[in-house]
């Protein structure tokens, strides 16, 4: 158990980490997105066109999909067992198999995440170059709670990328379950944005 709880929190401070460097390497850019369920919560909230929206999505797929690719090569090429079984892939053993559990804690996790994106990049709440580090560390803190439950999505590409190219690789049991972790995110990003709307204008 040890074991298990310290191998969480390094995957959960690797997605948090990497957030922030993309934050700021690439947010002046394009807002560092990368993520469907983001991206929605900022079209919701009149942030972006629904044609960008579109090809953003497209793109985070893609960018997912090359990863999870990159991820296969090295350890097959490497030799390296994946002892996850399906490159990262998101599940639903850490609830029993339980779908609505699986559906509410991607739920919860994203609307956190995401008032959180909305409320730091707000223009009217001024929070200036801080926001990329605290997005990170709220990914960091969803990803501590939910990694024992679903491995956190929390982002449909994420869940996406590893589904396939697992599939591809003969498991196909993650696109079973794939749908969770496209709807529970996306259902938790529209709350937040419609939740962050009503607050802002109080």
């Amino acid at each position: 158990m040890p074991n298990r709880g310290g191998g969480y929190i390094l995957t959960a401070l690797a997605f948090g980490l990497v957030i922030v460097g993309m934050a700021y390497s690439i947010g002046n850019i394009s807002g560092c997105h990368i993520n469907p369920a983001v991206s929605l919560g900022v079209l919701l909230r009149g942030g972006m066109s629904v044609a960008d929206f579109i090809g953003y999505v497209i793109a985070q797929c893609i960018g997912a999909l090359v990863g999870a690719f990159l991820l296969a090569a090295i350890f097959g090429l490497g030799e390296v067992m994946d002892k996850t079984g399906a490159f990262g892939s998101n599940g639903l053993s850490g609830v029993n198999g339980s779908i609505p559990a699986g559906l509410l804690v991607e739920i919860v996790l994203t609307f956190i995440f995401v008032m959180t994106i909305l409320g730091v990049t707000s223009k009217k709440a001024g929070h200036g170059s801080f926001g990329g580090l605290v997005i990170g560390l709220t990914l960091t803190l969803v990803h501590i709670l939910g990694i024992g439950l679903t491995g956190t999505s929390v982002n449909p590409a994420r869940s996406i990328g590893p589904a396939i190219v697992s599939a591809i690789n003969g498991n196909s049991e993650p696109l079973g379950s794939l749908w969770i972790f496209i709807v529970g995110p996306l259902v938790g990003a529209a709350l937040a944005a419609v939740v962050y709307g009503i607050l802002e204008r109080e």
